[in-house]
C-alpha cells in the first residue's frame, strides 16, 4: 500500500459532528500513522495515539521550529511565524534557544506566583459577573463573560490597559482563523498588534509598573523587540484557548450540575475539549520512527492534541465527562519542553470561574440546543462563536 492510498482527508471538523471528529478513533486504529494533505496541499503525518503524540512532543531531532524545511501551514495562509516574521514568538524555537525565553518566563507563571494574583483573578471573575447580572436576564456568554474574563486578566499581568482589549481580541480572531482570513488580512493584523506592543514597552521602559512587562525589561534578557514578540504571544494564548475553554465547560456543567464544585473537574473539561488541537505542528530534522512508522526528515508532522486526550487506551470512555479519572496524564497543555506555561494561571481562572459564576447565578441555562450553537469549525482553535444563555 502506498503512502498516496492511506491518505484521508483532513482537517476532519464537520459542522453538526461531534468534535473531536469521529475520524480521529479510525486514525487511531490504523497500523501505523496516517497521511493527509493540507489545504496548502503539503503532504503530513497524522499522529492521533496519546503515545505516539508524545513521543512527537519530546523527541529532539523533532522541531518545533517553522523556519526548517517541511514544517506544516494547517491554512493556505498564516501558520506559525518564525523569528524573522516576529522575533520572540518562542514557541517557534527549539532548545537551547526557546530554553532563554523559557528560563525568564516560569518564574512569572509559577504556581506561587499565580497564588499571588488569585485575589487579583477572583476580582475580575466578580467584576465580570456584575456586568453579566446587569445586562438582564439573557446574554451571550462567549462575549459578555468567557472572553472578557481572561482577556482582563492576562492583560492585568502583562500590564496592559483594559481599554486596548476590544483591539487585540479582533486582531487575534483574524489570525487565529484557518481560510476566513488572507495573507494581506493576516499580516496587517499581525504589524498592527506588533505596532501596539512596541509602543506600550517603550512607555513602560520609561515608566515601569509591578507587571510582566517591566518586570522582564529589568532583567535585560531579551530585546525590546523580542518582549514584543513574547508579549504578543501571551496576550492571544492567554485569552483565546482559555475563553474557548471557558464557555465550552459551561455548556458541559449544564449538562451536569452534581459536578459543579469538585476539585478534579478543569483538567477533565480541558482534556475532554481539547481546544488547541491544531497547534503543535512539528517538522522531523532527521528520520525518525514514531507510532512504527519511519518518519524522513523534512516531513511535517501534525500531533493531534484530541485525538491523543480522546485515546482509549489512556482513557476509558473518553468523550465521558468524569473528573474522579486521572486526567493529569492529558497532552491539554502540550508535552515536554513546549508544554504551556500559562496552565497554572488557566486552571485557578476556571476554578474561581465555575465557583463563582455557578453560585451567582444558579438559574443559568442555555436558551439554543447544544447542537445549534454556533461552533468554530475554521480555526486552529476550536470553540463556541457565541453561548446564549438566560436566568
Amino acid at each position: 500500500m502506498t503512502s498516496t492510498d492511506r491518505e484521508v482527508e483532513f482537517p476532519a471538523r464537520r459542522p453538526g459532528e461531534a468534535f473531536p471528529p469521529p475520524a480521529y478513533a479510525g486514525f487511531r486504529e490504523r497500523d501505523g500513522l496516517v497521511r493527509t494533505r493540507l489545504p496548502s496541499g503539503q503532504p503530513v503525518w497524522l499522529v492521533s495515539r496519546h503515545a505516539d503524540v508524545r513521543a512527537v512532543l519530546t523527541d529532539p531531532r523533532i522541531s518545533a521550529n517553522p523556519a526548517n524545511p517541511g514544517f506544516p501551514k494547517v491554512a493556505r495562509t498564516g501558520g506559525v511565524p518564525t523569528q524573522q516574521d516576529i522575533p520572540g514568538w518562542f514557541v517557534g524555537l527549539d532548545p537551547p534557544d526557546h530554553d532563554r525565553y523559557r528560563k525568564v518566563l516560569i518564574p512569572e507563571f509559577s504556581v506561587r506566583r499565580i497564588r499571588e494574583w488569585r485575589p487579583a483573578i477572583q476580582a475580575t471573575v466578580d467584576e465580570c459577573v456584575d456586568a453579566l447580572l446587569a445586562r438582564g436576564g439573557s446574554a451571550d456568554l462567549v462575549a459578555d463573560f468567557a472572553l472578557p474574563v481572561p482577556s482582563r486578566i492576562i492583560a492585568t499581568i502583562l500590564g496592559v490597559p483594559h481599554d486596548d482589549r476590544a483591539f487585540y481580541e479582533s486582531r487575534t480572531r483574524t489570525l487565529v482563523s484557518i481560510s476566513a482570513t488572507t495573507d494581506e488580512q493576516r499580516t496587517q493584523a499581525a504589524r498592527q498588534l506588533q505596532r501596539h506592543i512596541a509602543r506600550l514597552i517603550a512607555i513602560k521602559r520609561k515608566w515601569p509598573g509591578d507587571d510582566l512587562i517591566s518586570r522582564i525589561l529589568a532583567t535585560g534578557v531579551l530585546t525590546e523587540q523580542e518582549l514584543s514578540g513574547v508579549v504578543m504571544l501571551l496576550l492571544i494564548a492567554g485569552h483565546e484557548t482559555t475563553a474557548n475553554n471557558i464557555a465550552l465547560g459551561v455548556v458541559t456543567l449544564l449538562a451536569h450540575p452534581d459536578r459543579i464544585g469538585d476539585d478534579r473537574m478543569v483538567d477533565e473539561l480541558v482534556r475532554l475539549h481539547s481546544v488547541a488541537d491544531l497547534v503543535a505542528m512539528r517538522t522531523a530534522l532527521a528520520d525518525v520512527e514514531i507510532g512504527g512508522e519511519l518518519i524522513r526528515a523534512g516531513e511535517g508532522i501534525v500531533p493531534l492534541i484530541a485525538a491523543a486526550n480522546h485515546d482509549e487506551a489512556v482513557f476509558e470512555c473518553p468523550a465521558r465527562f468524569a473528573p474522579e479519572r486521572a486526567a493529569r496524564g492529558h497532552v491539554a497543555f502540550g508535552y515536554g519542553v513546549h508544554q504551556c506555561l500559562g496552565q497554572n494561571l488557566v486552571r485557578v481562572e476556571m476554578e474561581c470561574v465555575y465557583r463563582t459564576l455557578f453560585t451567582r447565578v444558579p438559574t443559568l441555562h442555555l436558551t439554543t440546543p447544544v447542537a445549534d450553537l454556533p461552533v468554530k469549525y475554521d480555526g486552529t482553535v476550536f470553540g463556541l462563536h457565541a453561548l446564549p444563555v438566560a436566568w
